[in-house]
Protein backbone atom coordinates (compact mmCIF):
# COMPACT_ATOMS: atom_id res chain seq x y z
CA UNK A 1 0.00 0.00 0.00
CA UNK A 2 1.15 3.01 -1.34
CA UNK A 3 1.09 6.22 0.99
CA UNK A 4 -1.52 7.73 -0.79
CA UNK A 5 -3.86 5.09 0.01
CA UNK A 6 -2.48 4.80 2.92
CA UNK A 7 -2.86 8.70 4.42
CA UNK A 8 -6.25 9.49 2.05
CA UNK A 9 -8.15 7.08 0.49
CA UNK A 10 -7.91 4.26 3.25
CA UNK A 11 -9.07 6.70 5.66
CA UNK A 12 -11.64 8.26 3.71
CA UNK A 13 -13.29 4.85 2.69
CA UNK A 14 -12.91 3.71 6.37
CA UNK A 15 -15.16 7.48 7.11
CA UNK A 16 -17.61 6.85 4.26
CA UNK A 17 -18.44 3.03 5.11
CA UNK A 18 -18.10 4.32 9.15
CA UNK A 19 -21.16 6.58 7.59
CA UNK A 20 -23.17 4.06 6.02
CA UNK A 21 -22.70 1.42 8.53
CA UNK A 22 -25.15 3.88 10.63
CA UNK A 23 -27.33 5.49 8.05
CA UNK A 24 -27.36 2.38 5.74
CA UNK A 25 -27.67 5.03 2.65
CA UNK A 26 -24.18 5.33 0.79
CA UNK A 27 -26.12 8.59 -0.86
CA UNK A 28 -26.65 10.16 2.55
CA UNK A 29 -23.05 8.66 3.49
CA UNK A 30 -21.60 11.13 1.35
CA UNK A 31 -23.48 13.85 2.09
CA UNK A 32 -22.65 13.58 5.29
CA UNK A 33 -19.03 13.13 4.74
CA UNK A 34 -19.00 16.29 2.51
CA UNK A 35 -20.82 17.83 5.56
CA UNK A 36 -17.77 16.56 7.57
CA UNK A 37 -15.49 18.03 5.32
CA UNK A 38 -16.80 21.66 5.18
CA UNK A 39 -16.69 21.72 8.97
CA UNK A 40 -13.31 20.50 8.89
CA UNK A 41 -12.11 22.69 6.72
CA UNK A 42 -14.11 25.90 8.10
CA UNK A 43 -10.70 27.38 9.89
CA UNK A 44 -9.07 27.56 6.31
CA UNK A 45 -12.17 29.10 4.58
CA UNK A 46 -11.97 31.60 7.43
CA UNK A 47 -8.54 32.53 6.68
CA UNK A 48 -9.61 32.82 2.95
CA UNK A 49 -11.88 35.36 3.94
CA UNK A 50 -9.37 37.16 5.78
CA UNK A 51 -7.30 37.12 3.29
CA UNK A 52 -9.46 38.02 0.37
CA UNK A 53 -10.29 41.18 2.87
CA UNK A 54 -6.52 42.29 3.24
CA UNK A 55 -6.25 42.30 -0.53
CA UNK A 56 -9.52 44.45 -1.05
CA UNK A 57 -8.04 46.86 1.47
CA UNK A 58 -4.65 47.13 -0.19
CA UNK A 59 -5.96 47.32 -3.74
CA UNK A 60 -8.20 50.30 -2.61
CA UNK A 61 -5.18 51.68 -0.50
CA UNK A 62 -3.90 55.52 -1.99
CA UNK A 63 -0.53 53.71 -2.34
CA UNK A 64 -1.57 50.64 -4.37
CA UNK A 65 -3.70 53.18 -6.88
CA UNK A 66 -0.45 55.72 -7.06
CA UNK A 67 1.51 52.38 -7.83
CA UNK A 68 -1.19 51.66 -11.03
CA UNK A 69 -1.12 55.20 -11.94
CA UNK A 70 3.02 55.54 -12.24
CA UNK A 71 3.80 52.12 -13.89
CA UNK A 72 0.63 51.68 -16.14
CA UNK A 73 2.56 51.56 -19.23
CA UNK A 74 5.27 48.94 -17.82
CA UNK A 75 3.15 45.61 -16.37
CA UNK A 76 6.38 43.75 -15.51
CA UNK A 77 7.86 46.58 -13.09
CA UNK A 78 4.00 47.02 -11.66
CA UNK A 79 4.22 43.19 -10.37
CA UNK A 80 7.66 43.66 -8.73
CA UNK A 81 6.43 47.17 -6.70
CA UNK A 82 2.97 45.04 -5.85
CA UNK A 83 5.36 41.94 -4.56
CA UNK A 84 7.09 44.80 -2.47
CA UNK A 85 4.24 46.35 -0.69
CA UNK A 86 2.57 42.79 -0.15
CA UNK A 87 5.60 41.96 1.50
CA UNK A 88 6.01 44.97 3.44
CA UNK A 89 2.00 44.71 4.81
CA UNK A 90 2.98 41.08 5.62
CA UNK A 91 0.69 39.64 3.17
CA UNK A 92 0.93 36.43 0.66
CA UNK A 93 -1.51 36.74 -2.09
CA UNK A 94 -1.23 32.31 -2.26
CA UNK A 95 -2.84 32.05 1.28
CA UNK A 96 -5.69 33.04 0.09
CA UNK A 97 -5.36 29.72 -2.53
CA UNK A 98 -4.93 27.16 0.27
CA UNK A 99 -8.91 25.78 0.32
CA UNK A 100 -9.03 25.87 -3.14
CA UNK A 101 -5.80 23.45 -3.41
CA UNK A 102 -6.93 21.39 -0.35
CA UNK A 103 -10.31 20.75 -2.49
CA UNK A 104 -8.52 18.82 -5.26
CA UNK A 105 -6.64 15.85 -3.03
CA UNK A 106 -10.01 15.78 -1.32
CA UNK A 107 -12.11 15.26 -4.71
CA UNK A 108 -9.67 12.56 -6.10
CA UNK A 109 -9.70 10.90 -2.66
CA UNK A 110 -13.10 10.74 -2.44
CA UNK A 111 -13.75 9.61 -6.21
CA UNK A 112 -11.19 6.66 -5.05
CA UNK A 113 -12.81 6.06 -2.07
CA UNK A 114 -16.58 5.56 -3.45
CA UNK A 115 -15.27 3.29 -6.19
CA UNK A 116 -13.10 0.84 -3.68
CA UNK A 117 -16.28 0.81 -1.24
CA UNK A 118 -18.90 -0.39 -4.15
CA UNK A 119 -16.35 -2.81 -4.75
CA UNK A 120 -17.88 -4.11 -8.08
CA UNK A 121 -15.48 -7.30 -9.18
CA UNK A 122 -13.52 -9.41 -6.93
CA UNK A 123 -10.62 -8.09 -6.86
CA UNK A 124 -11.93 -4.93 -5.67
CA UNK A 125 -13.76 -6.69 -3.41
CA UNK A 126 -10.24 -8.22 -1.33
CA UNK A 127 -8.85 -4.57 -1.43
CA UNK A 128 -11.56 -3.58 0.40
CA UNK A 129 -10.98 -5.90 2.99
CA UNK A 130 -7.89 -5.22 2.99
CA UNK A 131 -8.56 -1.61 2.86
CA UNK A 132 -11.04 -1.63 6.43
CA UNK A 133 -9.26 -1.47 9.52
CA UNK A 134 -9.96 -4.22 11.23
CA UNK A 135 -10.50 -2.05 14.71
CA UNK A 136 -13.47 -0.60 13.55
CA UNK A 137 -15.24 -4.06 13.67
CA UNK A 138 -14.61 -3.97 17.67
CA UNK A 139 -15.85 -0.31 18.17
CA UNK A 140 -18.76 -0.89 15.73
CA UNK A 141 -19.64 -4.56 14.95
CA UNK A 142 -22.30 -3.35 11.96
CA UNK A 143 -18.78 -2.06 10.11
CA UNK A 144 -18.13 -6.21 9.51
CA UNK A 145 -17.57 -7.16 5.41
CA UNK A 146 -20.75 -9.45 5.95
CA UNK A 147 -22.95 -6.97 7.01
CA UNK A 148 -22.08 -4.17 4.66
CA UNK A 149 -21.44 -6.09 1.39
CA UNK A 150 -23.31 -5.91 -0.91
CA UNK A 151 -23.32 -1.72 -0.44
CA UNK A 152 -26.70 -0.43 -2.05
CA UNK A 153 -25.36 2.20 -4.37
CA UNK A 154 -28.43 3.62 -5.25
CA UNK A 155 -29.98 6.65 -4.34
CA UNK A 156 -33.07 9.04 -5.54
CA UNK A 157 -33.14 6.03 -8.66
CA UNK A 158 -29.38 6.71 -9.26
CA UNK A 159 -26.39 4.45 -9.91
CA UNK A 160 -23.62 6.04 -7.59
CA UNK A 161 -20.75 4.31 -9.11
CA UNK A 162 -21.47 5.21 -12.65
CA UNK A 163 -22.46 9.29 -14.55
CA UNK A 164 -25.73 9.98 -13.93
CA UNK A 165 -28.04 10.33 -17.49
CA UNK A 166 -31.54 11.22 -16.85
CA UNK A 167 -33.85 10.18 -19.76
CA UNK A 168 -36.69 12.84 -19.71
CA UNK A 169 -39.90 10.84 -20.62
CA UNK A 170 -41.24 13.96 -22.65
CA UNK A 171 -38.45 14.28 -25.16
CA UNK A 172 -37.15 11.09 -24.74
CA UNK A 173 -33.45 12.04 -25.06
CA UNK A 174 -31.09 11.60 -21.73
CA UNK A 175 -29.43 15.02 -20.20
CA UNK A 176 -27.11 14.90 -17.02
CA UNK A 177 -29.02 16.80 -14.72
CA UNK A 178 -26.37 16.48 -12.23
CA UNK A 179 -23.77 17.70 -13.62
CA UNK A 180 -25.80 20.92 -15.08
CA UNK A 181 -26.79 21.37 -10.88
CA UNK A 182 -23.09 21.08 -9.86
CA UNK A 183 -21.85 23.37 -12.79
CA UNK A 184 -25.01 26.18 -11.96
CA UNK A 185 -24.35 25.71 -7.75
CA UNK A 186 -20.43 26.00 -8.18
CA UNK A 187 -21.25 29.10 -10.28
CA UNK A 188 -23.51 30.66 -7.90
CA UNK A 189 -20.60 30.27 -5.07
CA UNK A 190 -18.49 31.46 -7.28
CA UNK A 191 -20.09 34.69 -7.89
CA UNK A 192 -21.85 35.14 -3.96
CA UNK A 193 -18.99 34.76 -2.12
CA UNK A 194 -16.23 36.61 -4.19
CA UNK A 195 -15.02 39.86 -2.60
CA UNK A 196 -15.23 43.05 -4.20
CA UNK A 197 -11.92 42.97 -6.22
CA UNK A 198 -11.37 46.72 -6.21
CA UNK A 199 -10.01 48.67 -9.28
CA UNK A 200 -7.16 45.80 -9.68
CA UNK A 201 -7.57 44.62 -13.20
CA UNK A 202 -6.07 41.72 -12.70
CA UNK A 203 -8.21 40.64 -9.90
CA UNK A 204 -10.94 41.25 -11.80
CA UNK A 205 -10.09 39.23 -14.46
CA UNK A 206 -9.23 36.46 -12.20
CA UNK A 207 -12.40 36.74 -10.98
CA UNK A 208 -14.24 36.32 -13.78
CA UNK A 209 -12.09 33.27 -15.42
CA UNK A 210 -12.92 31.40 -11.84
CA UNK A 211 -16.57 32.48 -12.32
CA UNK A 212 -16.64 30.77 -15.74
CA UNK A 213 -13.77 28.20 -15.53
CA UNK A 214 -14.35 26.64 -12.33
CA UNK A 215 -18.32 25.46 -13.06
CA UNK A 216 -17.00 24.20 -16.58
CA UNK A 217 -14.12 21.93 -14.88
CA UNK A 218 -16.52 20.44 -11.84
CA UNK A 219 -19.12 19.94 -14.35
CA UNK A 220 -17.00 17.76 -17.07
CA UNK A 221 -15.80 15.58 -13.85
CA UNK A 222 -19.68 15.32 -13.09
CA UNK A 223 -20.43 13.95 -16.19
CA UNK A 224 -17.23 11.76 -16.73
CA UNK A 225 -16.65 10.11 -13.60
CA UNK A 226 -19.00 8.99 -10.83
CA UNK A 227 -22.47 10.47 -9.96
CA UNK A 228 -21.24 9.97 -6.02
CA UNK A 229 -18.87 12.49 -6.99
CA UNK A 230 -21.07 15.03 -8.34
CA UNK A 231 -23.22 14.18 -5.15
CA UNK A 232 -20.36 15.65 -3.60
CA UNK A 233 -19.83 18.81 -5.66
CA UNK A 234 -23.49 20.11 -5.55
CA UNK A 235 -23.55 18.99 -1.21
CA UNK A 236 -20.20 20.82 -1.01
CA UNK A 237 -21.40 23.87 -3.11
CA UNK A 238 -24.77 25.06 -1.15
CA UNK A 239 -22.82 24.03 2.15
CA UNK A 240 -20.36 26.68 1.49
CA UNK A 241 -22.80 29.53 0.41
CA UNK A 242 -24.69 28.76 4.05
CA UNK A 243 -21.26 28.69 5.71
CA UNK A 244 -20.71 32.25 4.22
CA UNK A 245 -24.73 33.47 4.48
CA UNK A 246 -23.87 32.78 8.16
CA UNK A 247 -20.82 34.62 8.54
CA UNK A 248 -22.81 37.32 7.01
CA UNK A 249 -20.06 37.54 3.58
CA UNK A 250 -22.49 36.44 0.96
CA UNK A 251 -23.17 39.36 -1.84
CA UNK A 252 -25.81 38.34 -3.75
CA UNK A 253 -25.31 41.18 -6.05
CA UNK A 254 -22.96 39.83 -7.40
CA UNK A 255 -24.37 37.16 -8.96
CA UNK A 256 -26.39 39.62 -11.23
CA UNK A 257 -23.15 41.16 -12.31
CA UNK A 258 -21.61 40.09 -15.64
CA UNK A 259 -18.13 42.22 -16.12
CA UNK A 260 -15.32 41.18 -18.58
CA UNK A 261 -11.94 42.27 -18.56
CA UNK A 262 -11.67 46.48 -17.79
CA UNK A 263 -15.17 46.60 -19.39
CA UNK A 264 -18.48 46.27 -18.04
CA UNK A 265 -21.76 44.76 -19.17
CA UNK A 266 -25.35 46.84 -19.90
CA UNK A 267 -27.30 44.97 -17.14
CA UNK A 268 -24.15 45.87 -14.20
CA UNK A 269 -24.68 49.63 -16.10
CA UNK A 270 -28.07 49.36 -15.76
CA UNK A 271 -28.17 48.34 -12.21
CA UNK A 272 -25.32 50.33 -10.98
CA UNK A 273 -27.53 53.61 -13.00
CA UNK A 274 -30.57 52.26 -10.88
CA UNK A 275 -28.65 52.92 -7.91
Amino acid sequence: MNFWDLLVVQPMTNILLSIYGVVGNFGIAIILFTILIRLATHPLMVKQIKSSQKMQELNNSKQFKEMQEKYKGNKEKLSQEQMKLYQEMGYNPLSGCLPTLIQFPIIIGLYQSITRALAATPLAMLTLTRTIYPWLENIMPRLSLTSLIPIDNYFLGMNLSQPEWTTLPILGISIPILAIIVALTTYVQTKVTTPPTGTDPQAKQMSNMMAIYMPLLLGYFAINFASGLAVYFIVSNVFGIVQYAMMGKVDWSNLFKFSFGSGTSSSSKAITKKK
